[in-house]
């Protein structure tokens, strides 16, 4: 992580550190080991630009802001877009607003990302900088293919919010309150759900040709974030004891 800058208000509470005297007076604890954040961000950032060079550049920058733009037109009639300049068109990222669709079903930008997982996407960039939104940014490396599909998931995705603003799916228990689904949720002999097996498992035809399962299913993202979990073994499980015979 780079520099972050705060405003004035904010000074007294930027965070400390044990070694070097950084932070304010009412500093909360180190939230990383660096106490200026990481200095290779910096070389990496030097290495980029150097490798690409003054043309090159301006062809990622380019490309980049193309692939967002190709990718909010595609979206638009689906989803509100955040911040177009004059012209109607985006910059390098866009944002897309999911707040209306809350207020018609429920459905939160949480339920969007986790249920791109079952599509076989890590969410993009959930509720910054505007709560309740998605920001994609495709960058100049994403090949038409792929920003196609994260397109036709989303766009299903709507279908699938459209079923509960219609009452077609249960407004609590569907594939989307209920996403990730795991392969061992899926295969259990048991199925509760008033949606099929295939809905929460295959949504897309692409997944069925290639499919990467979430682990685990849904967690509680703010208490991971504000609780240490441990789930290492004990340490009494490395300890070894040895044999009277052992040398």
């Amino acid at each position: 992580m780079g520099p972050i800058c705060a405003s004035e208000a904010l000074a007294p509470y930027l965070p400390g550190h044990v070694v070097h005297p950084v932070g304010g007076e009412k500093a909360i604890t180190a939230v990383s080991s660096a106490p200026w954040g990481s200095a290779s961000i910096l070389t990496i950032s030097w290495a980029y630009i150097a490798l690409l060079g003054a043309h090159g550049v301006r062809r990622a920058s380019e490309v980049a802001i193309l692939n967002a733009n190709y990718m909010a037109k595609r979206l638009e009639p689906h989803f509100p877009v955040l911040y177009r300049g004059k012209s109607g068109l985006v910059a390098h990222e866009f944002i897309i607003d999911l707040r209306p669709v809350k207020r018609t079903s429920g459905v939160t930008e949480e339920d969007v990302a986790k249920r791109l997982m079952d599509y076989g996407f890590h969410a993009p960039t959930v509720s910054f900088p505007v709560h309740g939104t998605l920001m994609v940014e495709p960058t100049e490396s994403e090949p038409l293919s792929e920003m196609d599909r994260l397109c036709d998931a989303l766009v299903s995705i709507r279908e699938e919010i459209r079923d509960i603003e219609t009452g077609v799916a249960d407004p609590e228990d569907n594939a989307l309150r209920n996403a990730p689904h795991t392969a061992a949720m899926v295969t259990a002999d048991e199925w509760s759900h008033p949606y099929a097996r295939s809905v929460a498992a295959y949504p897309s035809p692409s997944t069925r040709e290639m499919k990467f399962w979430p682990p685990v299913a849904r967690v509680d993202n703010a208490y991971g974030d504000r609780n240490l979990v441990c789930v290492c073994p004990p340490v009494e499980e490395y300890e070894v004891t040895a044999s009277p015979e052992a040398g």
